[in-house]
């Protein structure tokens, strides 16, 4: 018996909101495939807009592909940010509360905001020309199925395991800069501190092979064959991926980027 996308909707929402794991979906709804996941996640984005919520872009999760195996995974996936899920690092008077997530990780992400509507099969040059800013972000992520065991589908279907987007200073990325960008985005490399010590190193490759100007293209050509979700637009904000593995956090921790190779100012994070 196939299940409502309804139906995993309000199950994923009522895990959420009461702060607990469940099963993952798979494994009492064999029938939920990729497309089904996003059938859920539509309905999610339905009732979230229904009581209330905004969608201000999308993050794509699964860029990395160095954590690939781990996972079982062998593409990327997406899912919607909210007015309620974005903060800016500067509008921040204190720390992050944990308790908002389950078994929540942490993230550092190229993150951009779009300046016009990006078409399928642009180069880099071509992305890069419709992007008007971009920022280092932390993404807390979090997993509602125990453990972080999950197949992709379960993923999508519980928000594409988005808990909060934080960003930091935005660059404007000026016309004659842009080869640079390109080739930064690139090449960047970065260490996550942990209170003031490396926790992990990353760098630009690990997104997509050749960094987060791939992954935005990779999702402008997959929107384009989506009958329902619509494309991308001016004006969003678009993170995309992690550079790093994704950590584990615990209140009372201060994490810190230590970026090289692109003008980007570094973000911290206090957690509580």
């Amino acid at each position: 018996m196939t299940i409502p996308a309804a139906a995993h909707a309000r199950t994923i929402l009522a895990a959420h909101e009461h702060r607990r794991s469940i099963a993952p979906l798979t494994g009492w709804d064999p029938a939920l495939d990729l497309p089904a996941a996003y059938r859920v996640a539509e309905e999610i984005r339905r009732l979230r807009a229904a009581r209330g919520e905004r969608v201000v872009g999308r993050k794509i999760g699964f860029t990395n592909t160095t954590l690939w195996d781990r996972y079982g995974v062998r593409a990327p996936i997406w899912g919607h940010v909210y007015d309620t899920t974005l903060r800016d690092r500067s509008a921040l008077a204190g720390p992050v509360a944990l308790a908002a997530f389950v078994e929540p990780r942490i993230e550092p992400e190229i993150v951009f905001g779009l300046a016009r509507t990006p078409e399928p099969g642009m180069d880099a040059a071509a992305l890069i020309g419709c992007v008007a800013w971009a920022a280092a972000g932390f993404e807390i992520v979090q997993s509602l199925y125990p453990g972080w065991r999950f197949t992709a589908p379960d993923t999508v279907a519980a928000f594409g395991l988005h808990g909060l987007l934080v960003v930091g200073a935005r660059v404007p990325i000026a016309a004659a800069e842009r080869p640079r960008w390109i080739g930064g985005l690139e090449t960047v490399s970065i260490d996550l501190l942990r209170d003031g010590s490396r926790a992990e190193t990353g760098s630009g490759r690990n997104v997509m092979g050749s960094g987060p100007l791939a992954a935005l293209g990779h999702l402008v050509d997959v929107l384009a064959n989506d009958s329902v979700s619509p494309p991308l637009a001016a004006g969003e904000i678009i993170t995309t991926g992690t550079l790093t593995d994704a950590l584990p956090v615990a209140p009372g921790q201060r994490w810190q980027t230590r970026i090289d190779g692109l003008p980007l100012p570094d973000i911290d994070l206090g957690l509580i």
